[in-house]
């Protein structure tokens, strides 16, 4: 049995900034995740994605956000059970929770909280015959390193965010990228449609829309897509390609969360924003992309903050009889329970004479 004071389901960017919040009120951590290592989407699907909106960083890789998450948790040792899935829950007499995962590994905590992302997901695919035959062979979902796709020919297709943002990136990687969407208008950000629109005015993005990818072509592995216009009626473009990536977002889905007695909306777990973000089941908070309360905004910055108004509430739940004093850590400093202190810089007192 493994015991801590929080146990946080889902080590993405929410639940290990959770760590550092708890660990500033001395309350120890162990985190639940099913994929093989920290750091949720950020490490899996898109490590290399810039991200632009965390304060402080203009622009931040994915994969570094997370590396720089690890290094700021590092002193407070925080717990990891990877590759295991939080399958089921219960309650001790002592409201102490059992969380068990697939394995079987058991850990008991007062507090739990979820902030599994999106839950397990998929990738959206398209309808095309032979698609599960070139899955892997030049057909893929998710783009891990960039790398791997220097001087290819590429096919991306989708109109959201991802679909963009890759086709930006990819253009200065790849020999040719060719973008296909199956309306003329896009979903994703202003900004990154019309980067896009200068990539192709440059001649370093092909755009194709409206269309759609209507087959796949080869032997062992994939050598070329039909791409059909609509204004076409029917005729379809073949372009020799190596990689075709149909970037269509993700099916979420919470998994054994599902059955927890929590309260769910839309796949979402419903909390009380107005105080500490905790759910129907008190000693359980959903924080992160998870949860769902009005005015909810799916962006790493608001898991940030509401993991650090649940680490507070749980704080409370933990120690009823203390009053705790929230102290800037320009202030206080940082204690870790590896026994390393970062000191606050010392007042500067002046006297007038």
């Amino acid at each position: 049995m493994i015991k801590t004071d929080i146990l946080i389901i889902g080590a993405g960017p929410t639940g290990l900034f959770a760590v550092f919040e708890a660990g500033l009120l001395q309350l120890k951590c162990h985190l639940i995740d099913a994929l093989p290592q920290p750091g949720g989407q950020c490490a899996e699907i898109y490590p290399k994605k810039p991200i632009y909106d965390i304060p402080g960083f203009p622009e931040v890789l994915a994969g570094d956000l997370v590396d720089n998450l690890m290094q700021q948790i590092a002193p407070f040792q925080p717990g990891f059970t990877l590759g295991e899935r939080a399958e089921t829950i219960e309650k001790n007499e002592d409201g102490h929770f059992v969380v068990t995962t697939n394995k079987g590994t058991r850990h008991q905590a007062p507090i739990v909280a979820i902030a599994g992302g999106l839950g397990s997901f998929e990738p959206r695919k398209p309808l095309l015959k032979d698609l599960d035959r070139f899955e892997d062979r030049g057909v893929t979902y998710m783009i891990k390193d960039p790398e791997a796709f220097r001087n290819k020919r590429l096919v991306i297709a989708g109109g959201g965010d991802s679909a963009l943002d890759w086709s930006i990136f990819l253009a200065n990687v790849a020999r040719e990228v060719t973008l296909v969407h199956r309306r003329n208008e896009f979903r994703g950000a202003l900004d990154s449609v019309e980067k896009v629109q200068a990539l192709k005015d440059q001649g370093k993005i092909k755009l194709i829309t409206p269309a759609e990818v209507v087959g796949l072509q080869g032997k062992d592995t994939l050598e070329a897509v039909l791409i059909e216009r609509a204004s076409d009626e029917g005729e379809a473009i073949r372009l020799e390609v190596d990689h075709f990536i149909p970037l269509f977002g993700l099916s979420p889905k919470l998994g054994p969360i599902a059955d927890w007695g929590l309260e769910i909306e839309k796949n979402s777990i419903k909390v009380d924003n107005t105080v500490d973000y905790q759910t129907n089941i008190p000693g359980i908070y959903a924080i992160g992309d998870v949860n769902t309360y009005p005015g909810k905004l799916k962006l790493i910055l608001c898991g940030f903050h509401e993991a650090t108004l649940m680490v507070q509430s749980a704080y409370q739940r933990i120690h009823p009889d203390k009053r705790y004093v929230m102290k800037y850590t320009t202030v206080g400093g940082i204690q870790g329970f590896d026994g390393s202190r970062k000191e606050a810089p010392k007042a500067v007192v002046k006297s007038i004479e």
